[in-house]
């Protein structure tokens, strides 16, 4: 059994190329509206289907047990600050939305990565722990704010959220070559190095 399907998988590989089958088994669903608000709000779009990926696997409906919703997995007061932010008024409903969900989410990414002066690693603890967390951590010296400490974030989670995104967006960002530019700011400096 476990021949014929390391047989079926090599097959469909050199069947369908290299490229086209690593597409098919990572799959990134609404490309249109990550590209639109990856571009309005000048974040790496691989870095919003990475953290789609990761909250959702692409579920709009998606609920997690703390309340967060759809394919950002967007908690309800915080769609309700982000609506204030940017002058709509936000239902909790509307985060099933996916056109809704991912201009929120690509706009609190964008927020992020503003206040955490574009720094990944912080910028995602912060979505997945908190914004305030993560500053305490950096004030009192819990963490260096680096990629390569997260293991001194004291949340397993959101050191486990970390490690995903930063993985899941390298992989995208290899097998979706071209597909999408590299991310630019207003500046025209690119939000990511490498880290």
């Amino acid at each position: 059994k476990y021949l014929l399907v390391v047989g079926l998988i090599l097959f469909l590989a050199l069947s369908l190329g290299t490229n086209h089958f690593l597409r098919w088994l990572y799959p990134i669903g609404y490309k249109e509206q990550i590209q639109e608000y990856a571009e309005e709000y000048g974040v790496d779009p691989y870095l919003v289907a990475a953290v789609v990926k990761i909250e959702s696997n692409f579920r709009p409906q998606a609920i997690s047990p703390k309340g967060a919703r759809g394919l950002m997995q967007l908690m309800p007061e915080t769609a309700q600050w982000i609506g204030e932010q940017i002058n709509e008024p936000i239902h909790p409903d509307a985060l099933f939305n996916p056109q809704v969900n991912i201009k929120l989410g690509t706009w609190y990414l964008a927020n992020l990565l503003e206040e955490f002066d574009g720094e990944k690693a912080q910028v995602l603890a912060a979505y997945n722990g908190g914004r305030g967390n993560v500053r305490q951590w950096l004030d009192n010296k819990v963490w260096s704010g680096r990629l390569e400490d997260i293991h001194q974030i004291p949340f397993r989670e959101t050191r486990g959220f970390i490690r995903r995104v930063s993985t899941m967006e390298t992989r995208y960002q290899m097998i979706y070559r071209g597909v999408w530019p590299e991310a630019v700011g207003e500046k025209g400096d690119t939000h990511f190095g490498t880290d």
